[in-house]
């Protein structure tokens, strides 16, 4: 990677980290969340990027993939993580926290776990740890208060325009020799619940990516299918952007293109025995002695 690039991996972090402290001080229980997230991506616009992925707002047992609907009613309450990616140039950021919203503070020390133990991971981290020693130390300092990591959600690799590239960084001991490399962008996201520690697919999500192309014959369709290859490439993207532009008769456009295999709908993730999940994240630049931490 040239000192161009790397300082455009920076910028999509320092946008991130902006937009993180910023939402920090909006979250407040009872709020819209479609309004919570238009503010959020409204403010990584104004900082000079683009979303690399919608705003996950995720309340309680649900632990990501959930983002407002165009007109979605949702407010805040409980136990709310918000996701939030930033892409710039092609380089990508991704960072999260998580808020208590109920009047007893009672998932205070759930979250302190999760941010905890994404703390031990990144103190792990340099050139030739393998990823079973990273999730160890996460779902050590996890257990150490109570909770469990959420087994089958995982950090991961980032490369230009590819959220998902790669290694998988687990939020547990998984026994997996791969070892991490100087150079790599790694996404590092411990998830603790009070639950049994894995999740299930849930609700639709209305968050997409697309996957393939094929012949349409409908123009209306066309122009939809052009304007998310433009403007998303390979990133996710929500069905509320795109009836921001082309009304609500688009969400039948993309029913028919996810039947076609065109496009994927992530389905909301819960935890299976519906108990709260917390998560902390941050992206990160591996050095020759250690990592760079990119979205703090």
């Amino acid at each position: 990677m040239d000192e161009q690039e790397l300082e455009n991996w920076r910028k999509a972090g320092q946008i991130a980290k902006e937009v993180s402290d910023y939402a920090k001080t909006l979250i407040q229980e009872g709020m819209s969340l479609l309004k919570i997230a238009d503010l959020i991506e409204l403010k990584i616009s104004e900082l000079g990027g683009k979303p690399a992925f919608p705003v996950n707002l995720s309340i309680n047992e649900i632990a990501a993939h959930y983002s407002p609907f165009s007109n979605d009613p949702s407010i805040t309450e409980g136990l709310i993580k918000i996701d939030l990616g930033v892409e710039y140039n092609g380089c990508l950021s991704d960072t999260a926290f998580t808020v208590d919203l109920t009047a007893e503070k009672e998932y205070s020390e759930l979250i302190k776990a999760t941010e905890l133990a994404l703390e031990e991971a990144l103190k792990k981290i340099k050139p030739g740890v393998s990823v079973s020693d990273i999730g160890k130390a996460i779902e050590e300092k996890i257990k150490e208060y109570g909770f469990r990591p959420v087994k089958n959600l995982s950090g991961h690799e980032m490369k230009k325009w590819n959220l998902h590239a790669g290694l998988t960084i687990p939020n547990y001991n998984s026994k997996v020799s791969s070892k991490l490399r100087e150079g790599m962008i790694l996404a590092i996201e411990p998830f603790a619940t009070s639950g049994k520690g894995m999740v299930k697919d849930g609700m639709p999500s209305g968050i997409y990516r697309m996957i393939s192309k094929k012949a349409v014959n409908n123009e209306d369709t066309k122009k939809i299918i052009d304007h998310i290859e433009k403007n998303y490439s390979t990133l996710p993207f929500t069905s509320r952007w795109l009836v921001d532009i082309f009304g609500d008769n688009v969400v039948s456009h993309l029913n028919m293109l996810e039947r076609l295999g065109m496009i994927h709908q992530f389905a909301q993730l819960r935890e299976i025995s519906d108990q709260p999940v917390a998560q902390a994240e941050h992206t990160i630049f591996i050095t020759s002695d250690g990592c760079e931490i990119l979205t703090n």
